[in-house]
């Protein structure tokens, strides 16, 4: 099989009041990878208080995104998208700065970008084995994964890890709506592109510190049937809203037959209740079809925004490159 080569590999670490966790983790990365002439670290400081971004410089890392306040994980990584893409990320990388991901893994997670057979990868974890899951957790990772497999026609078995590589085609295109994660959209709206997505088994590391994503497991299960729900939602509107529409219309359409029965037999005016409520129940489900059509086109719309986002984000990132080009070492044209 033979790869491409590129030139710049970007690898980018969201990061929030990490300055204690930040050192260690960055003395695992790499600077040289198989395929690429350059590697270049970047941090996104979402609104950090404890110097995170000093810390980051003091260890040589390259570039620093920040946001003035917190602005959440699924921010701070369309910030770094779009940052390593200005900063001529040919392939991005995005990992955690809890260290959880093994960055040796990060060679076999471009490997399908460089063979040409991807333009995402996803780190697949050994979620069954992992020890610092509970069986809760375990069940919903599998449980959202097969949720998004099932909205995005892709075959990613962990949809939920953020140890992904991303090529810079791709990365034109995405835009996460959802402000609280963004692993379970960018496969979804990657699948919906027909932009080829595939994933490789990654190792972890044991963890260093509990999840700030996780507050309460009470927390994180009704966070999950949210985003999950929304998912389909946002991405499979018309088959959601005609599912609903037609578990309530079924019973009314019983009820109506069962008025409609004592009727004919001369006994109607004995069960009008039957006839009241198989209306409302079928008047009930034609609305929620209506509104499963409103919603399928708005989904289109936005697909259609995002479109035209990437092909504005593509002309502006020609235009610095051609506008670069023609100034001299000393920055002047």
């Amino acid at each position: 099989m033979t790869g491409n080569r590129f030139g710049k590999l970007i690898i980018q670490i969201p990061c929030f009041n990490e300055a204690g966790q930040l050192p260690a983790m960055l003395a695992e990365l790499p600077r040289e990878v198989p395929g690429f002439d350059r590697v270049e670290w970047l941090v996104i400081d979402d609104g950090s208080t404890d110097g995170t971004a000093e810390v980051a410089r003091a260890h040589g890392v390259d570039h620093i995104a920040r946001h003035e306040v917190n602005r959440g994980l699924a921010r701070g990584f369309m910030t770094g998208l779009e940052a390593a893409l200005r900063h001529g990320a040919d392939v991005i990388v995005n990992t955690d700065a809890d260290n959880q991901y093994d960055s040796s893994c990060i060679p076999d997670l471009v490997a399908p970008i460089l063979a040409g057979e991807a333009r995402m990868v996803v780190g697949a974890r050994p979620i069954r084995e992992h020890e610092g899951f509970s069986p809760v957790k375990k069940a919903l990772q599998m449980l959202g994964s097969w949720v998004v497999r099932r909205a995005s026609g892709t075959s990613v078995p962990d949809a939920p890890s953020g140890f992904r590589a991303i090529s810079r085609s791709l990365a034109m295109r995405l835009y996460v709506f959802n402000n609280h994660t963004y692993t379970l959209e960018t496969i979804i709206q990657a699948g919906r592109l027909n932009e080829p997505v595939t994933s490789v088994p990654v190792r972890v590391n044991p963890a260093t510190r509990e999840s700030r994503l996780i507050k309460s497991m009470l927390g994180y299960i009704q966070r999950s049937a949210i985003t999950i729900i929304r998912i389909f939602i946002l991405y499979r509107p018309l088959r959601f809203f005609t599912t609903i529409a037609v578990v309530m219309a079924l019973p009314g359409m019983l009820a109506f037959v069962r008025f409609l029965f004592f009727y004919l037999q001369g006994a109607g005016g004995g069960h009008i209740q039957s006839l009241v409520i198989g209306a409302t129940l079928i008047a009930a489900g034609v609305v929620t079809m209506i509104g499963g059509l409103l919603a399928d086109l708005v989904a289109a719309n936005r697909m259609l925004l995002a479109e035209v986002r990437s092909r504005l984000l593509a002309a502006e990132l020609e235009r610095a490159r051609i506008g670069g080009a023609g100034e001299t070492p000393n920055g002047h044209r």
